[in-house]
């Protein structure tokens, strides 16, 4: 059994990021993983203020959402990451949380597979490319981990448009493959 965080950054009701990681969730559920779900909807998140403060304390010296957060990402074996794609980039919610987990950056982390889960309005096969590579920056200074795996959904602009779509049940299995 792995222990399993999922971070849904998207802060509109019915996302349908939301949606992909809710089926990714009930797959790693599924194969015995122990899985927490955290939203980024309601959390208070500020900008980093590149004090570097964080190297030295192991967190940051900001007061808000993200030494908690943080310290679920540390302790967790699998970190799965789920955005709407906005301007063919992840989402700015996400990148601003990426930044302010530099504080990981000197500590005993656990997690070595990370995956990412994207959903947008447009549909082309590179679409979500710009979101991987800024993920994949983020593993790079992990090096104990990898990014193991992508899941893209496109055509997808409304709340809840993604119901029933056939990228839910392979969300689903991407979860349920982690073992």
């Amino acid at each position: 059994m792995k222990k399993v965080i999922v971070i849904s950054t998207s802060l509109r009701p019915g996302s349908n990021s939301d949606m992909l990681a809710d089926r990714f969730i009930e797959g790693a559920k599924a194969a015995g993983n122990e899985v927490e779900k955290i939203s980024l909807a309601g959390k208070t998140i500020q900008f980093c203020k590149g004090c570097l403060g964080c190297q030295k304390l192991g967190r940051c010296v900001i007061d808000d959402d993200v030494n908690s957060i943080m310290a679920k990402v540390v302790n967790a074996d699998v970190v799965c990451w789920a955005t709407p794609i906005y301007y063919y980039e992840m989402s700015g919610q996400m990148k601003t949380l990426i930044d302010r987990m530099n504080a990981m950056y000197e500590l005993d982390y656990r997690f070595r597979d990370v995956y990412l889960l994207t959903t947008a309005a447009e549909d082309e096969a590179t679409t979500p490319q710009r979101a991987e590579a800024g993920l994949t920056g983020w593993t790079d200074c992990y090096p104990k981990s990898r990014l193991a795996g992508t899941l893209f959904c496109g055509g997808v602009n409304e709340p809840h448009e993604i119901e029933g779509h056939p990228k839910l049940q392979s969300a689903y299995e991407l979860g349920k493959s982690i073992g």
